[in-house]
């Protein structure tokens, strides 16, 4: 879990950390960082989706964010994962079984001796 959250969250750091460098401006000399590479990429990311350059950084946001979403949900599921189930099975009825259980009042062949 701990590999996956380090996958999960480096790109995050990486892409929010030049997007928030370039976007100032503040280069420490190096070319990457710059205000005209940041305009570029994104000239190059709108024309390639066939939107306009300004709206690429508020998808981005809106992706990071359901992305959030979904990690935080499969934490929740995999350490909450018994309570989960044992809330489905009292929800839908079942036993540790797996089979639904049948209430019956009395022994079976009581039901035949009363019509004799």
């Amino acid at each position: 879990m701990k590999v996956f959250l380090i996958l999960w969250i480096m790109p995050i750091i990486l892409l929010g950390s030049w997007y928030g460098l370039s976007y100032y401006d503040i280069n420490f000399g190096y070319r990457i960082l710059t205000r005209d590479l940041h305009d570029l990429v994104f000239r190059i990311y709108g024309n390639i989706l066939g939107i306009p350059p300004e709206t690429i950084p508020a998808l981005v946001l809106k992706a990071i964010i359901l992305d959030t979403f979904l990690v935080v949900g499969f934490i929740v599921i995999k350490r909450r994962r018994k309570q989960i189930w044992a809330a489905i099975r009292k929800m839908l009825g079942w036993t540790e079984g797996g089979q639904q259980t049948l209430q019956t009042s009395g022994s079976p062949d009581s039901e035949f001796s009363r019509g004799s």
